[in-house]
């Protein structure tokens, strides 16, 4: 055993000399004296999302579902995109004229990493999103595909609908619970571009995915 190892093992120890050998941790109640809902009006829960998601530096912009077709096409003009990531079960009318789709999992076939990140960008549906904190949330499910999608290309344009908006986390992890209990999917929490700072504090942007995050909200 290492010195180190040694040090951590003495320390929890130290920590834990007060308990009581026979004590299991659900013997300790936990307060969860928390709020589980938020009682807000949904327009008021949506529009708080889109104000939270821009302060995390995404672009959002709202759209009805008929203008979907067109604020998509909008969006990838504006971007310049012209091949574009897309899930294998992503509806064809979300692509627009003169885009050409790249189709991950069709026919049982993923991209390469290589092909993902040579992409001018993915488009996906999402399974979430969480006023409280301006998050989207993936878990694989329809219109998402793999995680590898949605982190290696440099621009991801995202449909967030009103009715999938949560006003809080506790909410989100609830909806949740199936995903990750019953199929054992991966979620992914998008707050913003991805971003994280060096040693110095510089803020550096497409470290653990896309620089750049548009989000269209449908209602």
């Amino acid at each position: 055993m290492t010195p180190a190892k040694k040090e951590i093992l003495r320390r929890i120890h130290r920590a834990t000399r007060d308990v009581p050998e026979k004590e299991r941790p659900e013997d300790i109640p936990v307060e969860r004296g928390y709020r589980k809902e938020d009682d807000a009006p949904h327009n008021e829960i949506a529009e708080r999302f889109i104000e939270r998601a821009a302060e995390y530096e995404a672009t959002v912009r709202r759209t009805s579902e008929a203008s979907l077709p067109k604020s998509i096409a909008e969006a990838c003009r504006r971007r310049g995109a012209q091949r574009l990531v897309v899930p294998a079960d992503l509806p064809g009318t979300w692509i627009p004229e003169g885009v050409d789709p790249l189709r991950d999992g069709a026919n049982g076939q993923h991209l390469t990493n290589e092909e993902l990140d040579n992409s001018d960008g993915v488009l996906t549906g999402c399974s979430l999103g969480i006023a409280q904190t301006g998050t989207i949330v993936l878990d694989g499910g329809e219109r998402q595909g793999r995680r590898a999608i949605t982190l290696l290309p440099d621009y991801h344009l995202c449909v967030v609908r009103e009715d999938q908006i949560v006003g809080l986390v506790p909410e989100a992890f609830v909806k949740l619970e199936y995903a990750v209990k019953g199929e054992g999917r991966a979620i992914t929490f998008v707050s913003g571009p991805s971003a994280t700072s060096d040693i110095e504090l510089n803020r550096v942007e497409g470290v653990h995915g896309p620089r750049t995050l548009e989000v269209l909200v449908v209602g």
